[in-house]
Formats: structure tokens, sequence, C-alpha cells
């Protein structure tokens, strides 16, 4: 197994963690937005109005996603177990 092998799994793997991670990230950062606005709107500064909306619009996302992240996940793991007799040369 050469170095530039172990630099190329590990920036697949990076990317994969970044791409899987994506679905939930942007949900909590639109909810943000959108109660952050709301928050300025109307003068309502009160901490639950910004934590529950988030984590139930975080765990939708989640649910959504789950099968695409999954397939994403599988396939990954697939190409590494097949490529493992090409790493070992």
């Amino acid at each position: 197994m050469t170095e530039t092998t172990v630099v190329g799994l590990a920036r697949q793997a990076v990317e994969l963690t970044l791409l899987i991670s994506m679905p939930m990230l942007l949900t909590g950062l639109i909810i943000g937005l959108i109660v952050s606005i709301f928050q300025a709107v109307t003068q309502i500064q009160e901490m639950t109005l910004t934590f529950v909306p988030k984590i139930v619009a975080v765990f939708l996302a989640l649910l959504l996603s789950f099968p695409w992240m999954m397939h994403k996940l599988l396939a990954f793991t697939q190409q590494l177990i097949l490529g493992i007799p090409g790493y070992i040369k």
C-alpha cells in the first residue's frame, strides 16, 4: 500500500463524511436563519425558540436522507472491501 493510496482513501473518506453531513447541516443553517429573522422582526429573544425547531428539522432531515446516506456508505464500504487485494500489493 503506497502513500498515495492511503491519502486517496483518506480523501474519499473525508469527502464522504462531508457529503453525508450536508443535509443536516444545511437544514440547521436554514432553520436557524429563519428563526433569527423571526426573532429580529418580533423582538422575541427566547432560547427555546431557536433550539427546538432546529432539533426537529435536523431530525426530519436525517430521517428523509437516511436511505441515501446508507446507500453512499454501503457503496464506499463495498469499494473498500473489493479493493483489498489491490491494496495489499
